[in-house]
């Protein structure tokens, strides 16, 4: 096992990291930047290193400082969280050619499974179903042209190497092709210095619906059911439930198997997510595969009692899984806290914040690296918190939502409490009945 672990994250995966470090008896390293010195983290890591300062291109970005980092405190192991290096194919080498073990999926495996068109045309191998489409990058604007005609209008251009919504357009009908092509393409060399392209069938009524899995070193995996992940705005997650109110027993086996033999095909190592979109007649279609850790891992957690941060921990240091597959019992559901202004087309809102009142009682549980005159830096990600409530049922876990946003009091900062609040109201979301598309007709009352 290891005996010194350097996170090089920051904010409440940081913390969450060095909670599970510390219960198993691992020593914590914590790396930071200038603007993040009075961060949770810092403060609760056996050792904190600065790495730089504030922009993340100087400092969480910045590789070489980071296995410095790592070098100087005797780390036998880097653990990067979610976002910033997590799913960087050089980093994830860098750390093995320096003897560090990194607590991720291999560079390989992260090549393979981050270009989406790559991570298709596996998937397809492994026999997990996809959405019809291209079979690769799309070479030419007559080839995007033909394949359309083929694959069937509506159809969804998407950058190759993109992520967050960036280089996607839906295309309803032919003439509209030429310009989504163009603007696509643009969209994405700016955004990713890549605009290689590639078509689906656009899947109407979509629910995003993920399988969490843990695949060990010995080529087995398991699965740990699912999450509904289709409250989104602009493609961000904006709240995640477990089990989805959308799912029967028959597609949740079905889901699971396929999310399982995705992982052992291509042997993978660690907690991952493999993604799908669920149309109204709940077919499912692979989307793509994130090797890391998940934002909404807590819901799995709570409903299925399973540190998952532990289990990366154990799968990393050569330990086997179990091998069985985990299903919901009771239900979770997690709220993402952003500073950010709902009534203000979600701007983001950084600053002191001036009150901070968690919320507690039975089920509900709070991951945050945030306090009563903390300030939130403007350099990062405006996620500042997570509530995440589990009850028996959705209708009671609805019920504890709501009395948890209650109690939430933020103060000298704008944030989407409110915002939280109305959604647990709507009646649609109340009724499960809501698909990616949700945000697009949901209206915030000041």
């Amino acid at each position: 096992m290891f005996k010194k672990i350097l996170i090089a994250n920051r904010g409440e995966i940081a913390l969450r990291v060095i909670r599970t470090c510390k219960e198993m008896g691992i020593k914590t390293v914590a790396v930071y930047s200038k603007a993040d010195s009075e961060s949770l983290h810092v403060r609760f890591a056996d050792e904190a290193v600065c790495i730089g300062p504030a922009p993340s291109s100087e400092s969480y970005l910045k590789m070489p400082n980071i296995i410095a980092a790592a070098e100087i405190t005797n780390a036998d192991a880097i653990h990067p969280g979610y976002g910033f290096l997590a799913e960087n194919a050089k980093f994830s080498k860098l750390c093995e050619e320096h003897s560090i073990k990194f607590i991720g999926a291999t560079a390989e495996m992260i090549d393979r499974m981050g270009d989406k068109a790559n991570a298709k045309a596996t998937m397809k191998a492994a026999g997990v179903p996809c959405v019809p489409g291209s079979e690769g990058v799309i070479e030419s604007f007559e080839e995007c042209e033909k394949l359309a005609e083929e694959t069937g209008y509506p159809v969804m251009l998407k950058a190759s190497a993109g992520g967050g919504g960036k280089g996607m357009r839906a295309v309803w009908k032919p003439e509209e092709l030429k310009n989504a092509w163009e603007s696509a393409k643009q969209e994405s060399k700016a955004a990713f210095g890549n605009d290689d392209m590639y078509m689906e069938k656009l899947i109407e009524e979509p629910r995003h619906i993920e399988i969490q899995i843990v695949g060990d070193s010995y080529g087995k995996a398991c699965h740990l059911s699912e999450r509904d992940c289709s409250v989104q705005r602009r493609h961000q997650k904006l709240t995640e439930e477990t089990p989805s109110p959308f799912m029967t027993d028959e597609l949740r086996n079905a889901m699971g198997k396929a999310a399982v033999s995705a992982a052992e095909y291509i042997q993978y190592e660690g907690a991952g997510t493999v993604e799908f979109l669920v149309d109204k007649h709940r077919n499912f279609y692979f989307m793509e595969m994130n090797t890391r850790i998940q934002v909404e891992h807590p819901i799995t957690e709570e409903v299925v009692d399973y540190d998952l941060i532990r289990e990366q921990i154990l799968v990393a240091a050569g330990v086997p899984i179990s091998g069985r597959n985990y299903f919901p019992q009771l239900h979770s559901i997690e709220c993402r806290i952003n500073a950010e202004d709902p009534f203000n087309n979600f701007r983001p809102a950084p600053g002191k914040i001036t009150t901070f009142h968690a919320p507690g009682g039975h089920g509900v549980r709070m991951d945050t690296h945030v306090y009563a005159g903390y300030m939130i830096p403007p350099n990062y990600d405006s996620m500042i918190a997570k509530l995440i409530v589990t009850a028996q049922t959705r209708e009671e876990a609805i019920n504890k939502m709501k009395r948890a946003l209650d109690e939430f009091i933020i103060e000298g900062v704008k944030t989407t409490i409110p915002f939280h609040r109305q959604l647990m109201d709507h009646p649609d979301y109340v009724a499960g009945n809501y698909t990616t598309k949700f945000m697009e007709d949901f209206e915030i009352k000041a």
